[in-house]
């Protein structure tokens, strides 16, 4: 009996020698891009990712919204799904960079000085802009759903809703007592 249990092991080892020999291990260069070259689903889940962050910061600024044809879902050339992917990329830090930088900035900050904090919380008027409820609806109602009241958003996003009032031409007049302060009526 015992003679048999080390002949098994003897063989059982043998035949693991052999399969273990006859995987081929890559080596050389090759494998190193291999390794550093990123699977086709991550890339597509990259691009993805790097498309919602561009279209939240384009809908934020009331700009129209980048075209995606989706092409990089119908071929599955790892190399072209990365060239898109990177292009989504530059895209995204794009839109974030303009978006953090409104057109009337300097002109938000003095409003906002005179107004009140950012996360002002205290009813009828919310957040540094002091918007009330019908302000809110008719230039960020996206934002009302989303986040509740100007309160809970950014400074960034409050300024991007004041540029839409004021791009509809509403002007500063929302603000008249600090925008005669500012110097902007």
């Amino acid at each position: 009996m015992r003679r048999q249990l080390v002949g098994l092991l003897i063989l059982a080892a043998l035949l693991f020698g052999l399969a273990g020999a006859s995987i081929d291990v890559p080596s050389g260069r090759a494998a190193v891009q291999r390794a550093q070259m990123p699977d086709g689903r991550v890339v597509v889940r990259k691009i993805k990712r790097f498309q919602k962050v561009t279209w939240r910061w384009q809908r934020l600024m009331g700009v129209p919204r980048t075209p995606s044809l989706r092409r990089y879902l119908r071929t599955r050339d790892v190399e072209y799904r990365v060239h898109v992917m990177k292009q989504w990329r530059r895209r995204a830090v794009r839109a974030k960079r303009r978006a953090h930088n409104p057109p009337h900035e300097r002109e938000w900050r003095c409003l906002q000085s005179h107004e009140g904090p950012w996360r002002d919380a205290w009813d009828p008027y919310w957040g540094g802009l002091q918007m009330d409820r019908t302000f809110m609806r008719q230039y960020a109602p996206r934002h009302l759903l989303r986040r509740g009241w100007a309160n809970t958003w950014t400074p960034v996003e409050q300024m991007w809703v004041g540029e839409r009032a004021l791009r509809a031409g509403r002007g500063f007049y929302p603000w008249p007592n600090t925008a005669r302060m500012c110097g902007l009526i």
